[in-house]
């Protein structure tokens, strides 16, 4: 796929590996647009990244809906979502209750699957298009106090799988990245952006990656690519 021109949807693109993601798409040339939850921080990485936002909330079906409203009125065509909004509650097994579930869940994997679902119809009509889900390493292994992030996340890799079986007949790349510890204001509170130590990843490694996996010539895809801090101790 070539990105220069291409029109490219990431949500959760206010901070973090979305707003990276975003910017490192506009210096290759892409049309990006950019959600988020809060308008004011969106616009300032709108700002910061030349994307287009669209204050929205994924776990909004009304939301999803207008989000392609105004991203198709804005540029006119879609050739890649970044499924990249996600959430994280951490409590030991006793703590967690359905509340919890349903919170994370409902950004994690069912806003995942509406956005995709919506992205599917525009691609069938043209002939193609790339889905990227960002994943994340407790998917493939869970951790202390995981219980509810891992099983979001090993929920939006088995969809990833589903949609990979539907889909490649319609021409329809479908590529889960799965990323380890990355410095972001994920999980922080005050949602101020964590410094990374040198041994850290950054979300420069992960805007890496999904480059890598987008400019592979559209006749091979890459199913899953997890990155790993090099040496994180």
């Amino acid at each position: 796929m070539n990105l220069q021109n291409a029109k490219i949807l990431v949500t959760g693109g206010s901070l973090g590996i979305g707003k990276v993601a975003a910017k490192v798409f506009v210096d290759k040339g892409a049309q990006v647009g950019i959600t988020g939850r809060d308008a004011a921080t969106l616009e300032t990485a709108a700002k910061e990244t030349g994307a287009f936002p669209i204050t929205a909330d994924v776990a909004k079906p009304d939301d999803v809906a207008r989000t392609y409203e105004e991203f198709l009125g804005h540029f006119d065509g879609l050739d890649c979502l970044v499924n990249n909004a996600g959430i994280g509650v951490f409590k030991t097994l006793e703590e967690t209750d359905t509340d919890d579930f349903n919170q994370v869940f409902s950004v994690n994997v069912f806003g995942a699957a509406r956005m995709a679902a919506h992205a599917v119809e525009i691609f069938k009509k043209q002939g193609g298009g790339n889905i990227i889900n960002i994943g994340s390493t407790a998917a493939e292994k869970g951790f202390e106090r995981g219980t509810i992030y891992s099983a979001s996340k090993f929920a939006l890799r088995g969809m990833t799988q589903c949609w990979q079986a539907e889909l490649r007949r319609h021409n329809i790349r479908v590529m889960l990245v799965d990323p380890s510890e990355v410095a972001t204001a994920f999980a922080n509170p005050d949602r101020v952006e964590r410094e990374a130590p040198a041994n850290k990843l950054t979300s420069y490694e992960i805007a890496h990656a999904l480059v890598s996996v987008l400019e592979m010539d559209n006749r091979g895809m890459i199913p899953e690519l997890s990155v790993w801090a090099t040496n994180p101790w």
